[in-house]
């Protein structure tokens, strides 16, 4: 088989054939929690590093390895751990690198959930999240010091849906030796962070990569291309002694297994510990979604840009928020980083605020009304009233979210279908 190869056929075929013992295509459930050893000296070199292999499912498993395999492939990096939700990679994510004392700088253009962790739960365990507006790469630069593991942002962000200047401060943080993370959970297939220079890239693949709204889950992919050692000083979690893993330096225990450093010891050290570890059974429904991924998402976007377009034209919406629809530097950003769709996302405001957002939700017949995005159905929420409720006014309008805002996660129905629920939902709002 050839190395490379286009998206619609990675998602196929890439990381597994079939299964060595049976033959089996289909990558099965190894629902399992331990695995049998050949002998001593190979249980020893496990646990040692000398060699990867299965110990223990908390920590990897057959079925996950496949989907963390094909998703590494499809994105361009070197190696991928599943955990066992979005929420759980963004943590890994951050405490890889930052321990008490330490901090890191993310975009405020955020989801919810994501800023309520970095703002408050970290926050409790000694680890600063300093926000900056992306609008503005160089605010990347001057909120960091010494103690600034890492970058953080989303591709897409959900819900203000302004692209993240990927390029621009990847390769201002690798002149610093600071590396940009991106969450690119909203923007599958159509945008390829690590080919703009982030360093990691993470999924919650509850979203578009299943696209059932079956599973929870969430995907770590490293590029392999950021150099810890060089900036050792930065990264001591990867470059001093672990007393917890009997003294292993983890940018020399990885050299002989490849450009992994980061990823390994988020195995054998976060999940380990933590254990927030991926289901055999929905790495399995995930490799089931990541099939049609390329189809859904061509569908998706589509859909959303005749969304976006009736949206423009209704008189109870005062705004629409779509990359389509955007000009000037956003609208830049969008066409530099989004090829082949804007992505499925459409936010609008509604000119009677949150009663009127109320009313619409309540409204919807076709459309679901879930806390959810990237289903194969078109989904639907106020975020003031549900997703963003917890933040104070101030960090909702922040991360783009007005009392009127309404989000719609425009799914691969019919077209007609779709519109005429909104149209009727909008006649009550």
């Amino acid at each position: 088989m050839t190395k490379k190869m286009h998206p619609e056929t990675i998602v196929l075929h890439g990381g597994f054939r079939n299964d060595p013992v049976t033959g089996a295509v289909a990558v099965p459930i190894y629902q399992t929690t331990s695995y049998q050893f050949e002998h001593t000296q190979h249980a020893e070199n496990l646990f040692a590093l000398r060699e990867l292999g299965n110990i223990y499912t908390r920590i990897m498993n057959p079925t996950s390895d496949a989907l963390e395999k094909r998703l590494a492939l499809l994105d361009g990096g070197v190696a991928a751990l599943a955990c066992g939700s979005g929420q759980a990679a963004s943590t890994f994510c951050v405490l890889n690198l930052c321990q008490a004392g330490d901090n890191f700088v993310s975009s405020t253009d955020l989801y919810g959930g994501t800023w309520n962790l970095f703002a408050n739960t970290l926050s409790s365990l000694g680890i600063e999240c300093r926000f900056v507006d992306p609008a503005d790469p160089e605010a990347f630069a001057r909120a960091s010091d010494d103690r600034t593991r890492l970058w953080y942002a989303e591709t897409l962000p959900n819900p203000k849906l302004h692209v993240f200047p990927i390029a621009e401060v990847a390769e201002l943080g690798r002149r610093m030796g600071i590396p940009l993370i991106v969450d690119n959970t909203a923007a599958p297939i159509i945008c390829r962070p690590l080919q703009h220079g982030a360093a990691v890239v993470m999924y919650s693949t509850t979203k578009y990569i299943g696209g059932h709204g079956t599973s929870i889950g969430g995907m770590v992919i490293d590029s392999g291309t950021f150099d810890w050692q060089a900036h050792a000083a930065r990264f001591p979690t990867l470059n001093q002694p672990d007393p917890s893993y009997h003294g292993a330096v983890w940018v020399e225990a990885a050299k002989p297994l490849g450009p992994i450093a980061y990823i390994l010891r988020m195995r054998v050290i976060l999940l380990r510990d933590v254990g927030a570890s991926m289901s055999p059974f929905n790495a399995f429904m995930f490799l089931q979604g990541l099939e049609t991924l390329p189809l859904r998402m061509r569908a998706h976007c589509e859909n959303a840009v005749k969304v976006a377009d009736f949206l423009g034209r209704h008189p109870k919406v005062t705004k629409v928020i779509f990359p389509g629809l955007q000009s000037g530097e956003v609208r830049r950003r969008a066409e530099a980083y989004l090829q082949g769709g804007w992505g499925a996302l459409v936010g609008f405001e509604l000119a009677g605020g949150r009663e009127a957002g109320r009313r619409f939700i309540d409204a919807l017949e076709l459309v679901y009304h879930v806390a959810n995005i990237g289903d194969a159905r078109t989904l639907a929420i106020h975020p003031a009233t549900t997703t963003h409720s917890q933040l104070s006014a101030e960090d909702r309008l922040a991360t783009g979210v007005s009392e009127g805002y309404v989000r719609l996660s425009i799914g691969i129905e019919h077209i007609d279908d779709i519109l005429a629920d909104l149209t009727q939902a909008l006649e009550a709002a």
